[in-house]
């Protein structure tokens, strides 16, 4: 069993790592920035190692920096939660070589699905539906268009070393091809130093519904059901729910079959997720879907799985990494209720989503039945400029998908947040909105409804207000008040309503 176990991460997911570890009697260790010195995960841990800079690429992107904190602290293990290195097959690689369990898959696994090409012939080979495309051995300009001229337009030109939307445009003429596919390489190369392009046919407007799997080390291979993320805003999902509305008994059977097809034919190991396009184009009964990768790590919307199964994810993960079988098979797995996650960012939607950095001045999160909030702040900490900006994570859990939303909305509705601009009335909005309520949604529905959702006249908080606020969470050491001596404004204010 894992002894102590590094956390690579920040935030919220790390807070969730951590918690895990407490409930199996294992060790854990934080690490933090300069940024992050004062963050609540620093505090939350057994133990904690400071990495570097407040930049990432010093601190929680520098694999030479987070293998010394795993030898300063002893550490066994380490888990990479999401994002940064968490995907990264040379840091799990580097992992295996110190002898550290890494909370995962193998390097191996991570190199091969992470490469798009790759990953799509392997799947293509195992019979796992793929979307027609092409992938062109002449990677020259002429060889890419070649391939596009060979799938037909309109067509996806997509970066093998992609994800997010980045390296990926589309193509809907012969006339406009070059320059996609220079654009494309071009932000491939910069953002993920690969170039390497494909082609794929475009599914006009899918439902983009991923599976949850997980395998162990003793031939285990097991599904937890479905999620559906169709709710994104350039590739980048904002709303996950589960289950599906578009996914029938015989869609469910028939995907998740394809799921454990894909683990098993890359050997896969601990918790992954395999993302599928379904094709809704003749209507909602349609049985078409497409593989589109699959993300070797944890899920930001892991919790919404949780909720509707009852399971740990992440004490399974631990659990299977020490070399345990899984806690549950198959036949016990079952799907109840409906769950339906938002992520609460501080951004300003209506100036570009444009990240926020700050004190929060009030931070209040929301405490009513059937409500989950996983988070990573606290009230009177700084939201800094260098990192993601999630504040949170909101699920709420009901019988039904209507009473599921109604209650993500009270629970929205009752979350002040104050010293940074969020994405709180953006997400109304959506969970509001009738195409929304009706599930007539997919990939393109922010595409079309988006902008108008995202203008709003901001809140303006009156300077009195804000000045008590900042006294509340700052304190005056002139008068020697301390935090805990202070009245709540909320309490004082009574004239004053946002």
């Amino acid at each position: 069993m894992i002894k102590r176990l590094l956390v690579a991460n920040r935030g919220e997911v790390a807070l969730r790592v951590i918690r895990a570890c407490r409930e199996l009697g294992v060790e854990s260790v934080a690490v933090y920035s300069d940024a992050d010195a004062h963050a609540p995960h620093v505090s939350a841990a057994d133990r904690a190692v400071h990495v570097g800079p407040a930049a990432a690429a010093e601190s929680y992107l520098s694999t030479a920096r987070l293998l010394d904190a795993v030898h300063t602290s002893s550490a066994d293990a380490v888990h990479p939660g999401y994002g940064f290195l968490s995907e990264n097959a040379s840091f799990a690689a580097a992992c295996e070589k110190a002898g550290v369990t890494f909370v995962g898959p193998p390097s191996s696994v991570i190199a091969q699905m992470g490469s798009k090409i790759a990953a799509r012939r392997l799947m293509d080979s195992a019979g796992v539906p793929v979307v027609p495309g092409d992938t062109p051995l002449d990677q020259s300009d002429a060889g890419v268009a070649a391939a596009m001229a060979r799938v037909g337009f309109p067509a996806l030109v997509k970066a093998s070393a992609g994800g997010g939307g980045k390296g990926m445009r589309r193509v809907d003429d012969e006339a406009h091809g070059l320059e996609a596919i220079q654009m494309a390489r071009r932000e491939a190369e910069s953002a993920f130093g690969d170039g390497t392009l494909y082609v794929e046919a475009v599914i006009e407007r899918p439902r983009h519904v991923e599976v949850q799997i997980f395998a162990d080390n003793h031939d285990h291979v097991v599904h937890l059901f479905e999620r559906e993320c169709s709710v994104q805003r350039r590739h980048q999902k904002v709303i996950e729910e589960s289950p599906s509305l578009v996914v029938t008994p015989r869609l469910r059977s028939r995907m998740t079959d394809a799921a454990i097809q894909a683990a098993r034919a890359c050997g896969y190991r601990n918790a992954g997720t395999v993302e599928f396009l379904v094709d809704v184009s003749n209507g909602r009964g349609a049985e078409r879907f497409f593989f589109l990768e699959m993300n070797t790590r944890l899920q930001v919307e892991h919790p919404v799985t949780e909720q509707v199964t009852g399971l740990d994810i992440v004490r399974a993960q631990i659990l299977v990494a020490s070399g345990e079988p899984l806690p549950w098979t198959s036949p016990w797995i079952t799907q109840r209720g409906h769950a339906i996650e938002a992520r609460v960012y501080a951004e300003d939607p209506a100036n570009g989503f444009l990240p926020q950095a700050g004190r929060l001045l009030l931070y209040r999160e929301p405490a009513m039945p059937g409500v989950r909030v996983d988070s990573g702040v606290a009230e009177g900490g700084e939201v800094p400029v260098h990192y993601d900006p999630l504040l949170a994570k909101v699920i709420a859990t009901a019988s039904t998908r209507d009473e599921a939303t109604t209650r993500l909305v009270c629970a929205l509705k009752a979350f002040p947040i104050l010293g940074v601009r969020t994405n709180i009335p953006f997400l109304l909005r959506i969970l509001e909105h009738p195409r929304f309520r009706s599930g007539e949604i997919d990939t393109g529905f922010l595409d079309t409804d988006g902008a108008s959702l995202a203008t709003s006249a901001s809140v303006q908080i009156p300077d009195a207000v804000r000045d008590v606020l900042r006294a509340f969470t700052t304190g005056d050491p002139s008068r020697g008040t301390s935090r805990e001596s202070r009245v709540d404004p909320w309490k004082v204010l009574t004239s004053w309503r946002p």
